[in-house]
């Protein structure tokens, strides 16, 4: 072993040893030729690893640069739908989607005051048969009753409205999409030559004062109809009755109790008032459910002008002459099972009496009059609608 030489420095208290050979240490051993091959395995097992990690890098950044493609996709969509003013929630279709559903819009299954309606089959998973509503292009009024509707019946849910269930806003093309009901209108259903049983009528007449007691009462936003009439009540497989086209719906802002719209509604549903020009409140629609619930009793129309007997034109007024004359059985087709059922009978009838009051103060809420049909509350008997009855 070489000699060692001891250092002291003043600066710091240490001691260092060397050799006088000027080596601090041994010199490593060569690595062997084992050692050599190791390293070339580890190096080797190493490269497939950085292989799969860049490519999973690489597909990550694919998925993500996809990801990203379909979302600004998705949000220049919403925009779209945005600024057309459209609920988010419904289903957009193009013109020529519906075009194709509607087989060039051949067959139709109604027309109203805003355009025509026509069947069509939509793919939802399966081949679901629409309803598709085409609306007359209108330049102004047109175009903000689309956006009211879509707006409003997208925002409602419940088991006596027709449910939307998609939109077409394509340049100057306005379509509805509704849910189509196999059993057609109350109108077609009460006006043909068989008449509902009497329990059909009374299930009918409670599902459509529960759609009502829903717009006015339990939406967010209070929905007034105004147009409610038997072509504007469908009927699905079990006879439940299901409001349709809120085209003249207009909604109440909490903070007030009554709008002002265009006359629009149809004649004889439509309570006296409006057409004087005054404000338009739920009342209107309670209104026209009582004329409508006549029809029901009586599977009549409101006016019958062919109707040759005395008094009987207007239906209104003839129902309430019989019941203040006490011949309420009057106005029932004799063969009816009603007949049999004189109790639920007349208060049905009082019930329409009272919502037909022409004071609109003197008309019970949607909600009032669902629970005197139920039986809840008790029915008092109603004054004179009007100064116009024949036995005024």
């Amino acid at each position: 072993m070489g000699e060692w030489i001891a250092v002291y420095m003043q600066v710091a208290t240490a001691y260092i040893k060397f050799r006088k050979d000027n080596s601090t240490r041994p010199v490593p051993p060569s690595p062997s030729p084992d050692d050599k091959k190791n390293k070339q395995t580890t190096f080797l097992g190493v490269r497939p690893v950085i292989s799969a990690t860049a490519l999973v890098v690489c597909l990550v950044l694919i998925a993500a640069a996809f990801s990203l493609g379909l979302y600004f996709t998705f949000q220049k969509k919403q925009v779209r739908i945005m600024q057309s003013g459209l609920n988010i929630n419904l289903r957009p279709f193009s013109y020529q989607e519906l075009h194709e559903a509607t087989n060039g819009f051949t067959e139709e299954l109604g027309r109203g005051t805003f355009g025509v309606v026509y069947k069509g089959i939509i793919q939802n998973g399966s081949q679901v048969q629409v309803a598709v509503k085409k609306l007359r292009c209108v330049k102004q009024d047109g175009d903000e009753e689309f956006k009211a509707e879509v707006n409003v019946i997208g925002k409602t849910h419940h088991k006596n409205l027709v449910r939307l269930l998609g939109y077409c806003d394509e340049g100057q093309q306005r379509l509805l999409v509704y849910e189509l009901l196999s059993n057609g209108t109350l109108a077609s259903f009460l006006f043909a030559d068989v008449k509902p049983s009497w329990g059909q009528r009374i299930k009918i007449a409670f599902g459509i004062a529960k759609g009502l007691e829903y717009l006015h009462e339990e939406c967010r936003t209070p929905i007034i109809h105004c147009d409610i009439k038997p072509q504007n009540i469908l009927l699905d497989d079990n006879c439940t009755a299901r409001i349709a086209d809120f085209g003249l719906a207009k909604l109440l802002m909490m903070n007030q109790s009554h709008t002002h719209t265009a006359i629009r509604g149809t004649k004889g549903y439509v309570a006296p008032k409006w057409f004087r020009n005054m404000p338009i409140t739920t009342k209107v629609d309670v209104y026209s459910f009582g004329v409508v619930l006549l029809e029901i009793i009586c599977c009549r129309r409101s006016v019958d002008v062919e109707n040759n007997c005395e008094g009987k034109a207007i239906l209104t007024n003839w129902v309430y002459d019989c019941y203040q004359e006490g011949k309420i059985d009057a106005v029932l087709d004799h063969k009816t099972e009603a007949l049999h059922d004189k109790k639920n009978l007349e208060k049905s009838v009082m019930v329409a009496i009272w919502c037909i009051q022409e004071d609109p103060s003197l008309r019970p809420t949607m909600r009032k009059v669902v629970q005197m049909l139920e039986g809840v509350v008790e029915v008092h008997a109603p004054p004179c609608p009007s100064s116009y009855t024949s036995s005024a």
